[in-house]
């Protein structure tokens, strides 16, 4: 089999917030739709407003460096790691691979599967395995730390001790944000981790398309070379520096996002059903009747994440504005018996 073939065998990964394909299977709803189904903060970062300048120049090499000083700042980036920015993890994720060609890579799983499959589309070996010890396995070492879905953390100890033991251990802490104790970052001294983080989840700006990679010079200026100039845009510097540096509502965000999941979780538990991991920013359900409730929130207008791999499983975002939550719970209340019944 030739490569061009094997890519064709590849797997693509399902993602969430596909709203086209929710109204392919679901209609168009008159309420419109609310999707739970990315983990990303929907009571997002309010001021994005950009700057006539920041529309219409280039970003100067200065405009970039105060942004990647606020993040130095935000991440607590140690003076032993390079921290690069990027139009969003997802273009960091298909980059690496070329760097480190013909190497087997071992993923923590299961997880956010990007990391499957950019490692994959570019001919390297993937092997999922089950814990951190496992990760040995590879050259290279793939863990996402809050996991996606789960959530299953890995305390930064441990991290650093398996990273001793392989060429590069990439960390993926999109989800860091709200537990900033976890992070690796400000640990960083070997030269032999690199960290992902972005704006997408916490700050609700994934449309925004920034993150960053935290990690060694000889890593970072690679991946720098292959995102070329201007890769980060003006309103992307602009809006992601004023967050990143507003202490005030990050503060109280943290806060905000531990009482909604409190909340999300108490409305599942009225349900009967069963949790078994997540983050402030999502919860992740087990239910043998899991295809029939991601039907019925959707047939209200309410997109969930839904497994392929795992078709028991469903992770279910936090709503945001009160309405939402309405709706939510009472699309949920409206079906209690038919979701107890299913759930027994």
């Amino acid at each position: 089999m030739n490569m061009s073939d094997k890519k064709k065998n590849i797997l693509e990964p399902l993602h969430g917030g596909d709203l086209k394909l929710a109204v392919e299977e679901f209609g168009v709803k008159d309420e419109g739709w609310i999707d739970l189904s990315t983990g990303v903060n929907r009571n997002h970062y309010p001021n994005i407003d950009v700057s006539t300048t920041a529309a219409t120049n280039l970003p100067s090499s200065n405009d970039n460096e105060n942004l990647l000083e606020s993040a130095r700042k935000f991440y607590k980036v140690s003076v032993f790691s390079q921290i690069i920015a990027a139009p969003g993890t997802q273009l960091i994720l298909q980059n690496i691979p070329p760097i480190f060609p013909n190497r087997k890579v071992a993923i923590f799983s299961p997880t956010y599967e990007e990391h499957r499959y950019t490692w994959e589309k570019a001919g390297n070996k993937v092997v999922p395995v089950s814990s951190l010890g496992a990760l040995t396995e590879g050259a290279i070492g793939v863990v996402v730390n809050p996991n996606n879905p789960d959530g299953q953390t890995h305390q930064v100890g441990d991290l650093l001790a398996i990273s001793e033991q392989l060429e590069l251990l990439i960390i993926d802490e999109a989800f860091c944000d709200n537990v900033p104790e976890l992070s690796a970052i400000p640990h960083l001294a070997n030269g032999k981790i690199l960290v992902l983080r972005s704006l997408g989840k916490f700050f609700g700006l994934a449309g925004l398309r920034l993150g960053f990679a935290i990690g060694p010079t000889q890593v970072t200026q690679m991946l720098i070379e292959r995102l070329g100039p201007w890769a980060v845009s003006g309103p992307a510097i602009e809006v992601g520096n004023r967050a990143l540096s507003d202490n005030i509502w990050i503060s109280k965000m943290k806060e905000k996002l531990i009482e909604k999941n409190t909340r999300l979780n108490r409305i599942l538990k009225k349900q009967n059903l069963s949790i078994i991991g997540g983050t402030e920013l999502f919860t992740l359900v087990k239910t043998a009747q899991a295809p029939d409730i991601y039907k019925i929130l959707g047939d209200k207008g309410i997109l969930v994440r839904r497994f392929e791999e795992q078709k028991n499983w469903l992770r279910i975002g936090l709503p945001g504005i009160e309405i939402e939550w309405d709706r939510f719970e009472l699309a949920l209340n409206s079906n209690s018996n038919t979701i107890n019944d299913m759930s027994e």
